[in-house]
């Protein structure tokens, strides 16, 4: 009589044990490079609203938008004919490079809240100082012009938003919450514990690995720890 061949229970167990190894080094090196690649295409996001934001400013004397006081349309509705949008007919939430890949959704992370929903995660520099020893500043709330910054590759324009249960979900661009996407207080920065809904941390802490992406503006885009981040990094004097 011929023998069946086979494997054994042992082998069996073997070749599962060896595959839930090989899983468990290849899962989290896949997330690692998953990750990597969000962060970096959140930098060319940036890079390409820099793009639009010289081309606007080239079009309207050298202004540039700032944060929103209701007046006028918010920076990423004044950038739509700069991003392939016409204003009157392309929708914002349509423009991939407003949104970062790397914002939490449903239930993800530690705040469970409707992250899906939010369409724009950047916010803004509508921080302006009376000096260069004034430590606080305020709202500056309408265009400026480029040349008002002393420091433009030193100085940020935009950067990751937080996405605390207290920071607000932005549906469209006639929210009453745009007023609170931009940034002009100390306790807006990513180390703040302060989470108030107007005083409240609004730049990312940990968007990418331990801290943020930015965009500065001489246009270029960089990583910023958030332990790094400061308040001479927001000037424009």
């Amino acid at each position: 009589m011929k023998k069946s061949r086979g494997f054994t229970l042992i082998e069996l167990l073997v070749v599962i044990a060896i595959i839930a190894l090989l899983m468990g080094i290849l899962i989290p090196a896949l997330s690692r490079a998953k990750k990597q690649a969000q962060a970096t295409t959140c930098l060319s996001n940036l890079k390409q609203i820099g793009v639009a934001a010289t081309l606007y400013a080239q079009d309207y004397d050298w202004f540039i938008p700032r944060g929103s006081t209701g007046t006028s349309a918010i920076w990423f509705m004044q950038y739509l004919p700069y991003v392939g949008q016409q204003r009157n007919k392309g929708d914002y939430k349509s423009v991939k490079i407003y949104r970062c890949k790397s914002f939490p959704t449903v239930g993800e992370g530690l705040y469970n809240i409707p992250n899906s929903r939010q369409t724009v995660t950047y916010v803004i520099n509508d921080w302006t100082f009376s000096s260069r020893t004034d430590d606080s500043g305020t709202s500056v709330g309408k265009p400026t012009k480029l040349s008002m910054f002393r420091r433009p590759a030193q100085t940020i324009y935009l950067a990751d938003n937080e996405a605390g249960s207290w920071r607000p979900i932005i549906e469209s661009a006639t929210s009453r919450e745009l007023i609170r996407c931009d940034i002009f207080m100390q306790s807006h920065l990513p180390l703040s514990e302060n989470h108030d809904i107007n005083d409240g941390q609004r730049i990312a802490r940990e968007r990418h690995r331990a801290g943020c992406n930015v965009l500065y503006l001489d246009w270029h885009s960089e990583y910023v720890t958030a332990e790094d981040m400061t308040v001479s990094m927001w000037r424009d004097k």
